[in-house]
């Protein structure tokens, strides 16, 4: 398969590789909705079935798309039609780019909020008597404002990717990715050291299993799996771009260890101020947007952390939608032959229109309730992707895997190299059976979940 590398792309080092798919794992899913999920399924007890599922599925499914990059060295859809010609198989690689696509659409809009908010967050610290919630709900109902912010966020990303994988996307998570961290040991030695912030970290850190249900397990499992991009096609084509001497499970245990570490590190930043300053961790998707420029307002210094708070939030959320618009570039320039530029300044335009109806979604599109959701147009979205798209991209590639090109095959693929640890038995037995039965049963109480209840 190695022929079809000619002219392509590869990663100019393995630290450029692990922070770029580690950018892509970490997103608003560690810093936005971690902490909510978290808050709302008791602390500690959601944790630790979060990190048991990070290790069930989130590691061998992560390897195995990798792999099936490497090997085929093309898009999602390309990679799959190269291990199974002629057969049906490449609509498993159409539907991770697809996803992505749906994905990058509302994923902008909540970007946009983020990036509004480096400035919002100083107006909001220094109004005495706001109700943030009414500024949140002001910003996001407004017509033309959510719309701009959407729009330069995706201008960013459109840029990014425009540049090439070394030029473009290496090079910039090698900056951001750092900058990350820092703004966040930061924002954490300002919470931990409040007074009354150890309640906070008591509550993170120690398990209350009497909180556990079965919507704790699902949430768990579901964060586990979405917030490490998987099934959307995003290590199927960051693979494509691995050399032979590339290996597999190192480098997909340490961009693991980087997007878990994000998680749990925001955390960290965010119970301790929230017990300090007497807010409720259980608030739910406002937890950002409303509680925590509250939280800011009280807090000494609280205009610096709130402009670093949603500084990293935006950070977070560009290393994301760089490897989104990444998949949807690299399909148009290996299946259509597009130039790079033209493929990625195009795709981001589409994405950025079918974005909007999310965006106004608040505002002009208002009454929109999805039937028998009743969700409005950016959480039907939402819910379509990950209840729906994602894991059963995810199942499906651990059943070709599995059942249909091999798991010999890709245990030989990864034995090309020294590995940090050789696939084994082990790894056959958790792509063939114990990943997609976790999957399908991720689905099954989703849906349940959903329509039933």
């Amino acid at each position: 398969m190695g022929n079809t590398m000619n002219n392509r792309e590869s990663w100019a080092s393995r630290v450029g590789f692990v922070l770029a798919a580690a950018g892509s794992a970490v997103g608003l899913g560690n810093i936005w909705r971690f902490p909510y999920m978290a808050g709302e399924h008791g602390g500690a007890a959601f944790i630790i079935i979060y990190l048991i599922a990070i290790v069930l599925i989130g590691y061998p499914l992560m390897i195995n798309e990798m792999i099936l990059g490497r090997v085929s060295h093309r898009d999602p859809v390309g990679a799959f039609k190269s291990l199974a010609p002629g057969s049906p198989w490449w609509l498993v690689g159409a539907l991770g780019v697809f996803t992505g696509f749906i994905i990058l659409s509302y994923y902008a809009v909540v970007a946009g909020w983020s990036v509004a908010y480096i400035y919002k967050v100083i107006i909001a610290v220094r109004t005495p008597g706001i109700d943030h919630a009414d500024a949140f709900v002001s910003h996001i109902t407004s017509l033309w404002e959510p719309i701009g912010w959407q729009a330069f966020f995706m201008i960013l990303t459109i840029g990014i990717i425009a540049a090439g994988v070394v030029k473009g996307i290496q090079r910039w998570v090698t900056i951001l990715m750092p900058v990350l961290f820092v703004i966040l040991i930061l924002l954490i030695l300002r919470a931990v050291t409040l007074p009354g912030a150890g309640e906070g970290i008591a509550y993170y850190l120690k398990p209350d299993f009497s909180q556990v249900t079965g919507r704790t397990l699902l949430g768990a499992l579901s964060q586990a799996f979405f917030s490490l991009s998987l099934g959307m096609g995003v290590f199927i084509t960051y693979g494509s771009y691995l050399s032979d001497k590339d290996e597999f499970t190192g480098n997909a245990a340490s961009v693991i260890g980087l997007d878990t570490g994000v998680a749990l590190l925001a955390g960290l930043a965010i119970f301790p101020a929230l017990f300090a300053l007497g807010f409720e961790p259980g608030a739910g998707p406002g937890l950002v947007f409303i509680t925590l420029p509250a939280v800011f307002a009280q807090m000494p210094l609280g205009t610096l952390f709130g402009v670093l708070f949603f500084l990293l939030l935006t950070i977070a959320a560009l290393t994301s939608a760089i490897s989104l618009l990444e998949v949807v570039t690299a399909w148009l320039m290996d299946e259509k032959g597009w130039q790079r530029k033209k493929a990625a300044l195009w795709m981001g335009i589409i994405i950025f229109v079918v974005g909007l109806p999310a965006t106004l979604g608040y505002s002009a599109l208002s009454g929109f309730s999805f039937p028998g959701l009743g969700t409005d147009v950016l959480d039907t979205y939402d819910w379509f992707a990950n209840s729906i798209f994602l894991p059963l991209g995810g199942l499906l590639a651990a059943i070709f895997t599995g059942y249909v090109w091999g798991t010999r095959k890709a245990r030989d693929e990864a034995a090309k190299n020294r590995n940090w640890l050789s696939l084994g038995a082990w790894w056959s037995f958790m792509v063939r059976y114990l990943a997609p039965v976790l999957i399908a049963a991720i689905m099954i109480m989703g849906l349940y979940d959903s329509f039933v209840k």
